[in-house]
């Protein structure tokens, strides 16, 4: 077996994206859509990104059952045996270690990378090396390897992690020093000046036995369930009959955290996290600084801090907002500054994008999500 038949990708597809509420509704959460209108959804887009350079056969999607018609009608050629449908949401840990589980007795010596299915990726080159990069590292050395980029803000959004040392052998490995999720706008401006910290993309890179290894070390909850997901039995198309009653842990928290080897990747690719409208549009404002390979074309802005999805607007006397609507669609904007305009399926929301909430409370008020 050749090292690149070694690995290994699973990627995490059960979110239900209500910050970005109401393109991305509970029965078509983000994943599945086309944000930028490229003709791929993001969970397309995310598959087609690793299979550059990973078997299809080693690729695997976790999701929850209900999205299981959704992604058998996205990615038909992934057979059944290599889709995870989770029949209750449980974290990021639960699916982790089913599926390391599993692909361990399909491969005793598997590198994985992990990785959301609801980002944007610029520079195609750079990311395939650096991820080669990271799973040549872990095949050769015990540890989980967290895939970070220079940051070209203060987000107060994403988590940082600090580099320490570097890695003898390398000049993009780091030990990891700290971890921090969403610190305050001071705190990211600090961050961001010392050169120490990385944006948290939340893709990770680990051998298979060194992660089940520690989380039956560092997850007792998980730990007396292992002798089932660890035997021949075990099986991505069968859930374990015990799913449903692990807890709800996520991988950063219950582990990455307190394992012993732990490393952190500075990565050269264009990275951005659709988690918030707001996040969205500073994104698509700010990544062109620094080198950072450009967005789509369909994504646009106008230098007012504008920014338009596969969409058209024409603004006066308006900044800092965010427009997506149906094609054929045309937004006339004025006297707006720092708004959320979109409109799905029926429903036209007009929002402050500084509150990240909004959109959790609209989806929940008077069960707008029935629209």
């Amino acid at each position: 077996m050749t090292a690149s038949e070694q690995n290994y990708c699973l990627i995490l597809a059960g979110g239900v994206g209500s910050r970005l509420w109401p393109t991305s509704r509970e029965h078509m959460p983000k994943q599945f859509l086309d944000l930028g209108g490229t003709g791929r959804t993001l969970l397309q887009q995310t598959y087609d990104r690793f299979a550059r350079f990973i078997k299809p056969s080693n690729i695997f999607v976790s999701t929850q059952s209900c999205y299981l018609h959704i992604v058998n009608e996205q990615l038909p050629q992934l057979p059944r045996e290599q889709i995870l449908a989770e029949p209750v949401r449980r974290g990021t840990l639960a699916p982790v270690s089913w599926a390391t589980s599993a692909i361990i007795n399909l491969c005793p010596t598997a590198s994985i990378v992990v990785t959301p299915a609801d980002q944007v990726i610029y520079g195609d080159e750079l990311f395939d090396d650096d991820l080669q990069h990271g799973l040549e590292m872990v095949s050769h050395n015990e540890g989980v390897l967290i895939l970070g980029v220079s940051p070209i803000r203060p987000e107060t959004g994403y988590g940082y992690v600090q580099a320490g040392e570097p890695v003898v052998g390398s000049d993009r490995i780091f030990q990891v020093k700290t971890f921090t999720e969403k610190p305050n706008a001071e705190f990211a401006q600090l961050f961001m000046d010392s050169g120490e910290f990385l944006w948290n993309t939340g893709l990770f890179v680990f051998g298979a036995h060194y992660m089940l290894h520690n989380i039956i070390k560092h997850v007792p909850a998980y730990a007396d369930e292992f002798p089932e997901l660890t035997s021949e039995r075990c099986s991505t198309a069968i859930v374990p009959r015990f799913y449903e009653a692990l807890p709800n842990l996520s991988m950063e928290h219950a582990l990455l955290e307190h394992t012993g080897h732990r490393y952190v990747q500075r990565c050269r690719f264009g990275w951005a996290d659709l988690g918030t409208w707001q996040g969205i549009a500073s994104d698509a404002v700010h990544a062109p600084s620094r080198n950072t390979p450009r967005p789509p074309s369909d994504v646009k802005t106008d230098g007012r801090g504008n920014v338009t999805l596969h969409s058209e607007a024409l603004f006066d006397n308006a900044n800092d907002n965010i427009v997506r609507l149906p094609e054929g669609h045309l937004a006339v904007i004025s006297g707006l500054e720092g708004f959320v305009i979109t409109e799905e399926a029926g429903v036209l929301m007009i929002c402050p994008k500084s509150d990240s909430a909004a959109m959790r409370r609209l989806h929940t008020l008077a069960h707008l999500d029935e629209f």
